[in-house]
């Protein structure tokens, strides 16, 4: 079967649900014929380059973060069949700052990317985490889990420094900002729609439980995949027609030029466990904050995951939330230079 068919089975799968499956056969079937045809024309289609390389980058963009959503799912319908109300209430402190430090210190440990553990933090949060506990797993999870922090040393030439740097700047910022929510935020802020997804996962026996899990998996990843195709869509329309050249070109000053690093991990939406490769092609051209904010504020949040999670909880939430991460990130970066730089300089 085209390559092309095989996105056209994906999209409508994600779209329709698999439910739908024998509905959208016939469509599919059909559809493979023609893809064969208009991959034999393609040089009468005279599409401008950019398009094709959009398609690269969009398709990249989804490869590469699409097994980490599916363990992200697996792990929330884990959550939902085998850890009840009960064992959330046992584990979670009852301070706030405890609860946020607990929080942080577990997603530390969690190896996944900031599209993957969107829907595991969905679950937590509707199973009774509080959302100030869910937001620093949120965040702490893709920035400094043991994956990120060793690839981040290798990336820039088995550099401890920049490593713990990472490690612990971007942990401070972590519980800066769930401690802000914890104060300013009520209730869970889930969309009514990101409750509904639940089945019974009370039955007995373990394989009744099991099937109850994957049938849970299934129904968030064809929920929150939509998303992720539409971000990493937008992500790749982005890339391909806002120059990276020239963004770079603006940054003459340490504010200027971390503003810019970040705006460059937003769009470009890199998994956190590569990101840093990326990052250390800048080290010539920018300071270690600069490039300390792309590798900090990237994983936290960026435009797929922004999509993912509106799709979780509510707009204003979210829009708030991505500007307070943005705004603590930039001051902290901004301190960091000013007090730690300037003494070494």
């Amino acid at each position: 079967m085209p390559c092309k068919a095989y996105i056209l089975m994906i999209e409508r799968l994600l779209f329709f649900g698999y439910q739908k499956v024998p509905q959208l056969l016939p469509s599919i079937i059909l559809h493979i014929p023609i893809t064969t045809f208009g991959e034999s024309i393609k040089w009468m289609v005279n599409l401008p380059e950019s398009v094709y390389q959009m398609n690269m980058l969009f398709l990249s963009i989804l490869i590469e973060a699409l097994p980490f959503v599916l363990i992200g799912v697996l792990i929330a319908g884990i959550i939902q069949v085998f850890v009840t109300d009960e064992h959330i209430r046992r584990w979670i402190p009852k301070n706030r700052f405890m609860a946020v430090t607990m929080s942080c210190v577990v997603g530390a440990c969690f190896p996944a990317c900031e599209c993957g553990i969107v829907p595991i933090v969905r679950r937590l949060v509707a199973k009774g985490v509080p959302i100030y506990a869910g937001i620093g797993f949120l965040l702490t999870g893709p920035l400094i889990n043991p994956i990120v922090i060793i690839s981040t040393y290798m990336a820039f030439g088995n550099d401890v420094e920049i490593a713990l740097l990472r490690m612990i700047i971007g942990f401070l910022i972590a519980m800066i900002i769930a401690i802000i929510v914890s104060l300013l935020v009520k209730g869970d802020q889930l969309k009514i729609s990101a409750r509904s997804v639940q089945r019974d996962g009370s039955s007995s026996g373990i394989w009744n439980k099991i099937g109850h899990m994957f049938m849970h998996s299934i129904d968030e990843f064809f929920d929150i995949g939509k998303y992720l195709f539409i971000g990493a869509a937008l992500a790749a329309f982005v890339q391909t027609y806002i120059s990276s050249a020239d963004l770079v070109s603006m940054g003459n000053s340490v504010a200027s030029s971390t503003a810019i690093m970040m705006g460059l991990a937003y769009i470009l939406s890199l998994c956190s466990e590569a990101d840093a490769f990326i990052g250390a092609s800048f080290g010539n051209l920018f300071p270690v904050t600069s490039i300390l904010g792309f590798l900090i504020f990237g994983p936290m949040v960026d435009l797929k995951n922004t999509f993912m999670m509106l799709s979780v909880f509510k707009t204003k939430f979210v829009m708030v939330f991505v500007f307070l991460v943005a705004v603590i990130v930039f001051i902290t970066l901004m301190i960091f230079h000013q007090f730690y730089l300037g003494v070494i300089v």
